[in-house]
């Protein structure tokens, strides 16, 4: 991807649904800038992964996964997912979540954690409406032991 900004890459990754390794998804994440701060998330996300392969994938597209939604720094709706009618609506077996700076990847950002789960969100902006995320849950075998790589979009009611 040459000459294009790690931003531009991010896009281009998420806009054409073309695979990438494990390893790359990784790379680009890290080239990517920290969240400005938590509230930077609040509102509603649609979500989506990265073609790596990744089993964690398979098993949100299952769920029908449709994204978070951010009410509060402490109020996070983790997984969201779609009824028959396309309707969004909380993933109770997933609980909820809160939001907090922690050091990932060598760089302090947002993470989400989530209240009952085993399971860091860490976020990287790509746009003011489009961020990157790595689920790290390697204690939940349906996640595998590798990283999750997701991207979030802000809902354009939102914006």
């Amino acid at each position: 991807m040459g000459s294009l900004t790690p931003e531009e890459q991010a896009l281009s990754y998420i806009e054409s649904g073309s695979e990438i390794t494990d390893t790359d998804t990784g790379k680009l994440f890290d080239s990517l800038q920290p969240l400005p701060s938590r509230e930077f998330l609040i509102g509603s996300w649609d979500g989506g992964g990265f073609q790596t392969g990744h089993p964690g994938l398979k098993a949100l597209k299952e769920t029908k996964w449709a994204g978070k939604d951010f009410r509060g720094v402490d109020d996070v709706d983790p997984i969201m997912t779609f009824d028959d009618k396309g309707g969004r609506f909380w993933n109770e077996e997933w609980g909820h979540a809160s939001l907090r700076e922690m050091v990932y990847r060598g760089k302090t950002s947002v993470a989400m954690i989530y209240d009952s789960k085993p399971i860091f969100d860490h976020f990287r902006k790509v746009s003011d409406d489009i961020v990157m995320g790595a689920m790290d849950a390697p204690k939940l075998p349906v996640m595998g032991e590798s990283t999750f790589w997701f991207y979030l979009k802000k809902r354009k009611e939102q914006k």
